[in-house]
Parts: C-alpha cells; structure tokens; sequence
C-alpha cells in the first residue's frame, strides 16, 4: 500500500515535472515581438510617438529578463513573458497609428504656417511698394527685398524638405520663416505708420 503511494505520488511529480519543466521557449513571440518593433521603427514611431515606442520597448526588455530568469530555474515558466511579448505586438499598432497621427498633425501645421509666410511676404511687397524712400530708403528697401526673396527660397526649400526630413525639424524652420516675415511686416508698418504722421 505504501509503495502504490510513493509510486503514485512519484508518477505525479514526473508528469508535473513533464509539463512545468519542459516547457519551450516562447520563440514565436520573441520573434514577433522583435518585427513589432522593427515595424514601429518604419513608420519612425521612435520620432513621432517616442513614449509609446519607449513603452513598447521597456515591455519588450522586461519580457526578455523574465525568459532570462526563467531559463535559470528548474521548473520553467515562460507564461508572463509571452504574455509581455504578446502586449508588445499589441502596442506596435496602437504605436503606429499615433506616429502616422503626428505625421499628419505636424504636415497640417507646417502647411498652415507656410500659408501664414505666404500671406505675410504678399503684405510686405504691398507695403514695400508704398514705402517712403527718402534719405538712405533705398538701400534699407534693397536690404528687406533681399530679405524677403531669401524667406520665399526657404519656404520653397520648407516644402521640399516634408517628404524627406525629420517634420519636427522642417516645422521649426517653417516658424523661424515665419517669425522673420512677420518682422519685416512689423518693421514696414512702423515705417509707414510714421511717414503718415
């Protein structure tokens, strides 16, 4: 009776050991978590939506350090790794849609800000043509021409570099346009303001 019970209870023991022990790596995963990430990095998720990607990427590390702990223990257990690895193929979508978002959210505000420079170099030729050039006028009107063609080659250059740059970089170059025709508007109509007294 006592040898049925060790018997039993050490075929227990083997088939838990079977199932807990042996379990497999979760390759699968690692594999898909690894394109996810890949996949984010495509579309610049890494850019566009940094917190996300780095959340993805933090979830991904401490997937990969739970294997790491597992692969070390006698009885293996991968299930809250492979739960993590399964997130992060989860979070590369949501990760993606937000980066595509920015995207979209930063060309609108480029194009917005480049109409803006648009709006304001047609102001300053109207007001350049009514600029008082009296003593020394035409070399400042020289000068803010020259200025003014210099705005409308960057909002040129601003419009080319959408498709190919980094759009937070291509969007702070579209505000200093902006910032620069609107100081020369400024200036032209402190000028004519003070010629009309």
């Amino acid at each position: 009776m006592k040898n049925r019970i060790l018997l039993s209870l050490s075929a227990l023991v083997v088939v838990a050991l079977m199932f807990t022990g042996c379990q497999k790596l979760p390759q699968v995963e690692i594999d898909n978590a690894n394109l996810a990430i890949e996949g984010a990095k495509t579309v610049q998720a890494d850019v566009y939506a940094a917190e996300s990607f780095n959340a993805m990427q933090d979830t991904l590390n401490a997937a990969m350090a739970n294997i790491e702990v597992a692969k070390s223990k006698l009885f293996k257990n991968y299930k809250p790794a492979k739960a993590q690895l399964i997130s992060v193929v989860a979070l590369s979508e949501s990760c993606k849609a937000q980066a595509e978002a920015k995207k979209v959210e930063l060309k609108a505000q480029i194009d917005a800000t480049l109409a803006e420079v648009n709006t304001l170099l047609t102001s300053n030729k109207d007001l350049l043509a009514i600029a008082p050039k009296g003593k020394g006028g035409s070399t400042v009107m020289m000068a803010i021409k020259a200025e003014l063609a210099t705005i409308e080659a960057g909002v040129a250059e601003t419009q080319g570099l959408v498709a190919t740059t980094n759009l937070f970089t291509v969007a702070e170059k579209a505000n200093a346009l902006k910032s620069s025709a609107a100081s020369i508007n400024e200036e032209l109509n402190t000028v004519l303001a003070k010629y009309k007294k």
